[in-house]
């Protein structure tokens, strides 16, 4: 026997309500229960031999009586009242509501509503209405928000709906709590930089908007825009789109016929693809025209791209691309491709020409932060020499001006330890737009070890001769081209191509001298290694020199020594006197004369010499097989000169006109005037060099730049006007003959200079600069007024308060520059340029400024470049005039259209190109 679970016995007894009148009974059967739970029962002894049962089959069969009826399962039936058919009755609110008003909360049971005054809230959900007055009717499931009346009849406090992102702001409204329809009456709604006012709106759900008689405008002035468009009847999907019917454009409520059967607004709040709307005009030797049309792709939020397309009837065409990418912490660019095909004339007839010209921008940059020890940029700006000229979709004035295109793409790593290894890749371009000239580095290579000192101390700072020794390790290899714009991008651009690499090891040290003199010596170890040598022979047959050029490695090795010695001298020149108080109080004087020397030997082996054979008898003529090499040749004339230089600065302390200042103003009288000269010791004659020249200055609060510079030649020239070996002076002339000399000076002012508050818009200024051009305007602005970049969104700044009564001080600003360059060397006495240029602006009104940007050639008697600007601010509207309206990029270009970049598409352009140049 097995012990029996107790469970079952407690859920019979202990568990049953029993009733007794016995307590004895009930501790009776409570011992039994025990006694059962924990007892065995008896066993019987084993045998020795188990009595086996003896199976028998039981042969009779029993038949069960089909008239006696299974016995009935137990069903339990249940109450029909449970499963009632009528439903119950919904609450009236599924969720909390919090209310609260200023004045009263009123509870009226009877009508069962309650009724909020003044400033009245109410937070249901995602729902929140903010009023003068709110009444809820939980009877009808609704809402009702209105405005408030003053003693003076005015309407204040305008209730404002909110539910989730959207916003609404109507005179009133009526909410129903449980289908979230709404009635809205003389809402105002922004939806992603546009405005809808409708009389009548129907919220159909959290997603639908349904207006009646609204109005969509992107004015900041709602109570009176000075546009809009009425849509009669509208469907507005909230951050997706507007759909209407007919609609059309009026102009401080006057219609006007721009209207669309039906429209389509886009109200995404991300980048979508789209249509780009063009302009179109016509064009006196291409005719009619459609530019600037194309498709935008938001491919994702890094990267986007946008096609442009320009077309005229007489076969003209052009294409560009626009892209720009940005990874945020890590790096951004943009990159520009434009191509013109243009055909001038008709085919078949004289003076029919085709001319293909294109241009390729692309800048990257790297955050600092995202790669320390490696960084990638790019800067290029390259393609036909002549774009900027020719393009006839081009308004970059100031580049036309542009002589030089350059070209950057760079890769360096840096390998930190000690010493420090430093590497880079460069791609490089520079093309000459005159003599379409273009020289290129594909790539270049350097790499340097960071100065070793190898004698320094192990600790405390280097000290004497020794201990500042050092070296260090360059290497520069280039594989560099130079073709022209014909044969760019042709197997022929590399027929000529030089390849060399040059290794240098600059050893150096620097010490003190009678402590007041720093005394620094060189040396430096270079090997040139090249693919590219020459052979020079004369052919006695044809008489002539015949050079061939030899493909292979060579090399050559070169050195140097140099030394300098240098001091500073500090002069001071006081003129306070005692009871005296003068307004300059004291002069300083800073010179920093220093001496140098250097030795460059001659390396008369890498040379070799031929015979030439003539009526005159045998000359015999030197060359180095470098000659033409990629870093040059090794020079075989033996130089020892000692340089001389001296450097000045001049600052004056005068007495501040702020009569609470403690100290005097200290002012730059001259930023630098520098003198600079040398003697070889090994030439034959005219030993002495030039002496240069050079200074300049800052004045008018840093507000004028001044530039000079001269440069003097102290020995005379003879009748055919070459210099000998005589001094000026000693042939009747002064002790310097000046041969040279140039002054430029800047000026950049404008009336906010005097409020401190100096402050321009550089993006224009940038775009100039990414084609090659000025940091100015003085050679025009370059203007796009379709793309909004290239401008201010509002010309004001975004702190400034719109006042009713205009400044008296009319804002106003003005740059100059003048230039002038004076030749001597063989007794010209001209003045080989003097120009000067300016551009300026000035606000007539609030909304209204001209501008110009032009110049005068003094020499050549002529204006340069002129452009004459007009802007008129429309509040939503913005109208642009450029005109150039003399020279060979004679033109103009009119535009109105509005701000918003939503509805840009929307302007007039009009042009006026400039004429066919040949």
């Amino acid at each position: 026997m097995a012990v029996q679970k107790p469970s079952h016995t407690f859920t019979k007894i202990h568990l049953k309500a029993l009733r007794t009148n016995s307590f004895h009974i009930l501790l009776l059967l409570s011992f039994t229960v025990f006694i059962n739970t924990f007892s065995y029962a008896q066993d019987l002894p084993k045998s020795t031999e188990p009595i086996k049962p003896k199976p028998q089959s039981e042969t009779t069969t029993i038949k069960i009586d089909s008239v006696i009826n299974p016995i009935p399962e137990n069903i339990v039936e249940s109450d029909s009242i449970v499963n009632d058919s009528i439903p119950l009755k919904k609450e009236f609110l599924k969720d909390i509501v919090n209310y609260k008003a200023k004045d009263y909360v009123s509870i009226n049971q009877r009508l069962q509503k309650i009724f909020l005054y003044n400033e009245a809230e109410v937070y249901y959900g995602d729902m929140e209405i903010k009023s003068g007055t709110i009444v809820i009717d939980y009877s009808k499931n609704l809402v009702y928000a209105g405005r408030l009346k003053d003693s003076a009849g005015n309407y204040t406090q305008a209730p404002v709906f909110k539910q989730g992102e959207n916003v609404v702001e109507p005179d009133s409204i009526i909410f129903n709590t449980e289908s979230k329809k709404a009635l809205i009456f003389n809402s105002r709604t922004e939806q992603s930089g546009g405005t809808i006012i409708a009389e009548l709106t129907k919220k159909e759900n959290d997603s639908v908007y349904f207006i009646q008689n609204g109005k969509f405008t992107t004015s900041e002035n709602l109570d009176d825009p000075e546009y809009y468009f009425l849509m009669r009847k509208a469907k507005v999907v909230p951050g997706k789109k507007v759909v209407t019917g007919l609609t059309n454009l009026f102009i401080y409520d006057v219609p006007t016929p721009i209207g669309l059967p039906f429209a389509y607004f886009p109200m995404s709040k991300k980048q979508t693809s789209g249509v780009i709307f063009p302009s179109f005009g016509e064009q006196n030797d291409r005719g009619y025209f459609l530019q600037n049309g194309g498709y935008y792709f938001a491919i994702s939020d890094y990267f986007d791209l946008a096609t442009l397309g320009d077309y005229y009837t007489n076969g003209s065409y052009g294409l560009r691309l626009e892209s720009n990418y940005a990874v945020r912490y890590k790096f951004r660019g943009n990159l520009s491709f434009r191509y013109e095909n243009l055909l001038n004339g008709e085919r078949g007839f004289p003076g029919f020409t085709q001319n293909t010209i294109y241009n390729l921008r692309w800048t990257h940059s790297q955050d600092a932060k995202s790669n320390p020890n490696s960084r990638f940029s790019a800067s290029v700006n390259l393609g036909s020499s002549t774009y900027y000229q020719q393009s006839i979709n081009q308004l970059n004035i100031p580049n036309s001006q542009n002589n030089t295109l350059s070209s950057s793409v760079s890769y360096s790593k840096t390998f930190q330890g000690e010493p420090q290894v430093n590497m880079s890749l460069t791609a490089t371009h520079s093309q000459n737009t005159n003599t379409e000239i273009i020289n290129m580095t594909l790539p270049t290579f350097q790499g340097s070890v960071s100065r070793v000192f190898p004698f320094e101390p192990k600790t405390g700072s280097k000290k004497g001769i020794i201990q500042n020794i050092n070296f260090q390790y360059n290497v520069r290899a280039e594989n560099r081209i130079q073709t022209t714009d014909s044969l760019f991008f042709k197997k022929e651009m590399f027929d000529d191509a030089r390849v060399g690499a040059k290794h240098s090891i600059p050893i150096a040290t620097n010490f003190k001298a009678f402590k007041y003199f720093s005394i620094s010596a060189s040396a430096n170890f270079e090997e040139n290694w090249t693919l590219n040598t020459i052979n020079k022979y004369h052919d006695e047959i044809n008489d002539e020199i015949i050079t061939e050029d030899l493909n292979g490695f060579d090399r050559f090795y070169t050195y140097n020594f140099s030394a300098n010695i240098g001091t500073t001298i500090y002069g001071l020149f006081d003129f306070e006197k005692e009871g005296k108080d003068p307004k300059i109080k004291a002069i300083r004087h800073v010179m920093r004369p220093s001496i140098s020397y250097n030795i460059n030997p001659a390396f008369d082996q890498y040379y070799d010499s031929f015979e030439i054979i003539d009526a005159n008898g045998t000359t015999r003529e030197e060359y180095t097989r470098f000659q033409g090499s990629i870093f040059g040749a090794p020079s075989n004339q033996f130089s020892s000169s000692l340089g001389f230089s001296l450097g000045n600065n001049f600052e004056a302390k005068v007495r501040d006109k702020d009569s609470t200042a403690t100290e005097p103003k200290k002012i730059i009288l001259l930023n630098n005037l520098n003198f600079s000269s040398s003697y070889n010791f090994a030439a034959d004659s005219l030993k002495f060099s030039s002496v240069k020249v050079t200074g300049g200055t800052q004045i008018l609060n840093d507000k004028m730049s001044i530039n000079f510079g001269a440069e003097l030649d102290p020995y005379a020239l003879d009748n055919n006007n070459r210099r000998i070996d005589k001094f000026n002076i000693n042939n009747g002339g002064s002790l310097f003959r000046l041969t040279s000399a140039n002054i430029n000076m800047s000026y950049t002012l404008s009336s906010k200079s005097f409020d401190g508050n100096d402050k321009s818009n550089d993006t224009a200024i940038n775009e100039s600069l990414r084609s090659g051009g000025r940091a100015d305007d003085l050679f025009g602005r370059p203007e796009d007024f379709a793309d909004k970049r290239l401008t201010d969104d509002d010309g004001k700044e975004k702190d400034e308060k719109p006042i009713d009564l205009y400044n008296y001080k009319i804002p106003w600003n003005l740059r100059l520059a003048y230039a002038v360059n004076y030749t001597n060397r063989i007794r010209q006495n001209e003045i080989s340029s003097h120009s000067l240029m300016f551009s300026g602006d000035v606000e007539l009104s609030p909304r209204w400024s001209v501008g110009a940007s032009s110049g005068y050639d003094f020499k050549n008697k002529g204006f340069t470049l002129t452009q004459l600007r007009f802007e008129r601010d429309l509040l939503s509207w913005r109208m642009n005039f450029s005109w150039v309206p003399f020279g060979t990029y004679g033109s103009w270009n009119f535009f109105i259209g509005i701000k918003s970049s939503l509805l840009k598409d929307l302007k007039y352009d009009k042009r006026r190109q400039r004429d066919q140049q040949l």
